[in-house]
Parts: C-alpha cells; structure tokens; sequence
C-alpha cells in the first residue's frame, strides 16, 4: 500500500450510469453492497458520469456505510443541460463550485480522493493543484488525485502538492503507462490506479460476437469499430489459452498481470452484476510465476492494438 489506502482492487462505477447502455438501478446498488461486503472499498465516479446521477447511485450505496468505503470523484468538464461534456475547466472558482455539489450528491463531509479528470489547457496546473491543496487544508478533501497526465505535469503538480494518485487506462492492450508513469508513481510513492483494466469489457470475452447496445458509448470509440475488434480477437485467443491452463478466466488473467506490477498499482475494473463483481475479485488471489508474466508480456508486446483510444477531437483525449 503506498499513498492510496484501500483495497488494490477497486470498483470502476461509470458503467452504472447507461455508459454501457441501460442499466438497473436496484442491481446496481446491490452490487455495490457486495464489494463493501467484500472489501472492495475503493469506489471510483466522476461528476459527469450520469450528470451526476452516478454519485447519487453512491450516495446510496455508502449510506449507513461510509466508514467502509473509500470514495474517489472526479471533476474537470463542463456540461451542457443534456449532460454531454462540452470543454473542459480546472480553474480554481470552477473546481469550488464542482467540490460543493459533488459533496452533496454524495451525501459526505468529505471526498477521499478528489481527482483532476483532464487537464485544462488553459490553466497552469500548478494553479490547479494548489486549488485543490486549499481544499485538502479546509478538510473537505483527503487526498488530490490526477488522470491522464503527461510525466511533465505530474512532476509539476507533485512539486505544488503532494500527489496521492495518478489514474490511467492500463491494460493489456493500453501498455503506455509502462514508460513513464508508472516508475515516476513507484520513485514518488504516488500510487497508480488503472482504468478500464479490462479493455472496457473486451478481455471479458464477451465483447466479440455480441453487438454494442445502441446507447454503448463504445460505439464512438476506434478500437471498438469491428474491424479493430476482429485484428484484435487474436490477443484475446491467446491469452485465454494461458487461462485455461492456469484454470483463471480471462478476466482474472487481465487484473491480476495488472496488480503483479507493482504494491503501488491498484486497478478499478466496473461491472454491473453481482457475479462478475465476485469473478474480478477472485484476481486478487491468482499468482503468477515470473516466467508466466514474462509470457503475458510478449504475447500482450505482439498484439498491442495501434488504434487511437478515442475518436479525434475527444475531450477526453489527453493532452
């Protein structure tokens, strides 16, 4: 454990807002009562997820809980009235407004770890930083979090304040992270939490002969087009083939090469049902040989997936 005090596998909630398509309400708070119950205390949403509907779905799941779980909100986009994100602003007076509102909807004192979702390009980020040290300081923060930043501007921010997480996607076809960014989290004792573990979905299997439901933001996304999924089917074929014979479904396969890289890597995979909840946290226990990582690596080196993570003008593309 390093900075972020919670379990290393944790509960990605944006697929609980209709980002998958519809959704059940009821089941999903359920299932957020089952990784409570189980441990999985660390349970990541933004602002905009839902419009705010995702932090409210929280709110109910921690309330009468909040001592046993450890939340994580994110801010940083504006939206318009349909909740579409429309630019982004980490201005100081924006992040103070965003704070408010998110305590509220999350019924709570204060947020464990408050998180820059992208940088703004428009405002230093030590201005940001600072901001939210301010907010750290009036205790209605624990702990400043960023995501998708470059190694330049973590080092800036950490030189501002101390930085309690940086969160990426990292998977197995999403290796980036690797260069960079994770030795500077180990060298800074800055803990790293990994996004879309799972590939959002596509090292469930599931993905690969099931279509997209229609509201499926995946629909928008490069690597999700079919032709990508096709090329990528090989990857996948591979590595469920290792599974097999470590008797682990792909899925476990995927989070537990994730939490092997390091004491400081957590990963937040999402799930809307109870029994995959219970599948992604069996991971936890799967060991790995350092030949059998070695094997993981070169097959996941070979299939690395060229595709743009996010369609071109993305707000959500890092800078």
């Amino acid at each position: 454990m390093t900075a972020l005090e919670a379990a290393s596998l944790g509960f990605g909630c944006f697929g609980l807002s209709n980002a998958y398509g519809p959704t059940d309400p009821a089941e999903a708070v359920a299932t957020l009562h089952r990784a409570l119950d189980l441990g999985c205390n660390l349970l990541d949403t933004a602002d905009i997820y839902g419009a705010g509907r995702n932090e409210m779905l929280v709110a109910q799941a921690i309330r009468g809980r909040r001592d046993e779980a450890v939340v994580a909100t994110k801010f940083g986009f504006v939206c318009d009235d349909t909740g579409k994100a429309t630019r982004r602003n980490a201005s100081p007076a924006y992040m103070r407004q965003a704070v408010e509102n998110s305590l509220k909807r999350l019924g709570i004192d204060m947020i464990d770890l408050y998180t820059l979702h992208r940088v703004d390009p428009n405002v230093p980020i030590e201005e940001t930083v600072g901001a939210m040290a301010r907010l750290a300081a009036e205790g209605k923060i624990r702990g400043i979090g960023l995501s998708e930043v470059s190694i330049r501007q973590l080092r800036r921010a950490h030189a501002t304040h101390p930085i309690t997480a940086v969160q990426s996607e990292y998977s197995l076809w999403t290796r980036d992270p690797e260069r960079e960014i994770l030795p500077a989290c180990r060298e800074l004792g800055i803990s790293f939490v990994a996004f879309a573990p799972l590939g959002r979905g596509f090292f469930t299997g599931a993905l690969v002969s099931n279509e997209l439901a229609q509201q499926d933001f995946r629909r928008s996304l490069p690597r999700f087009q079919a032709a990508n999924l096709a090329r990528n089917e090989t990857l996948l074929q591979s590595l469920s083939e290792l599974a097999a014979r470590k008797q682990v479904t792909p899925s476990q396969l995927a989070l537990s090469w994730i939490l092997a890289k390091g004491d400081h890597v957590f990963a937040i995979p999402g799930t809307r049902r109870r029994k995959h909840l219970e599948e992604n946290l069996a991971a936890m226990r799967v060991q790995w040989t350092p030949a059998e990582m070695q094997e993981i690596d070169r097959i996941s080196a070979t299939h690395q997936d060229p595709e743009a993570r996010y369609a071109p003008g993305s707000l959500f593309a890092p800078e």
